[in-house]
């Protein structure tokens, strides 16, 4: 009973602050993004301190690539809180009807690598993660480019769940839930779909496969590969992040399997071949990447 209220207020909630937040005009509503991050950082200490953590033990590998432009961990996190700030009214305007002009507003560079891909007639399995709006990247290639499906968890709240579910059709996009992906996603690129997939969270140990990730190592999805290995289907990295008011969305060539005959050995050099694209976005765009996450739960410390 008082899970069923919860829930019921949660989306009560919900739909008040979005319907609020879709009023403003778009540089309005990310002002008051910044201003939500900024806030949610000094108030989510154990959030915080994970990002803060999280950045303090990379940064020895970040400050050895080319590109890095420096900054603190504090630094750097505070920004990280400002852009899923930025994310939550985004996706607020989006799933109250207002979000086209963002949609509109998103540009692409790499399209020809997707075409490329796609004309193989395989379908195509997108490679990304959790970086600046990946909501609105899979939104935005939806309704300007291809419908396709994103592999996702299940909300914990039934009604946001259909909510969420429902919002995201609507823009043309489908759904595969993790609980029997595998054969969905089977499925779907048998009938020349576009898969999305995000591979930069923690995965248990007899799911994943240990690979080096901003210098450390981390449990890693082994999927991406084996799908591609048996489908024939194309694994495109494809990545967002913001400049100024707008988000880019950069597709990059297809990535080339690992030609290693012994399983294990293909399957670590495609994991950690993958995890390097989602390093190289670091290193460019540090506080637009889902710091928060324990990341590296579970793993060995580095040698």
């Amino acid at each position: 009973m008082f899970k069923q209220l919860r829930w019921y207020l949660e989306m009560v909630f919900f739909v008040v602050i979005s319907s609020t937040i879709a009023l403003l005009p778009n540089s309005v509503a990310l002002s008051a993004g910044r201003l939500l991050g900024r806030t949610a950082f000094l108030f989510f200490g154990r959030r915080r301190r994970i990002a803060i953590a999280n950045l303090e033990a990379s940064l020895p590998f970040l400050e050895r690539q080319p590109g890095w432009r420096g900054g603190t961990a504090r630094e750097l996190a505070r920004g990280v809180f400002e852009n899923l700030g930025c994310c939550i009214v985004e996706v607020c305007k989006i799933y109250r009807g207002s979000g086209q002009e963002l949609i509109d507003n998103v540009e692409f560079r790499g399209v020809e690598h997707f075409d490329a891909a796609f004309a193989k007639g395989k379908g195509l399995i997108f490679i990304t993660a959790h970086s600046g709006n990946w909501e609105l990247l899979a939104l935005a290639f939806g309704v300007r480019r291809h419908e396709l499906s994103v592999v996702a968890r299940r909300q914990d709240n039934p009604h946001l769940n259909r909510m969420v579910e429902r919002i995201r059709k609507s823009y043309g996009n489908g759904l595969i839930y993790k609980d029997g992906a595998l054969r969905a996603m089977f499925s779907a690129l048998r009938k020349r779909e576009v898969v999305g997939l995000l591979i930069d969270q923690a995965v248990q140990s007899e799911w994943g496969i240990l690979a080096n990730f901003l210098g450390r190592p981390a449990w890693t999805m082994r999927m991406p590969s084996l799908i591609a290995r048996k489908s024939g289907a194309p694994l495109l990295p494809a990545f967002i992040h913001r400049e100024g008011n707008k988000s880019v969305i950069t597709i990059h060539p297809e990535y080339q399997l690992s030609a290693a005959e012994d399983p294990e050995v293909a399957a670590a050099e495609d994991a950690n071949g993958l995890n390097r694209y989602i390093e190289e976005y670091v290193v460019q765009h540090p506080g637009q990447w889902y710091w928060v996450h324990k990341r590296w739960k579970n793993a060995p410390p580095a040698a």
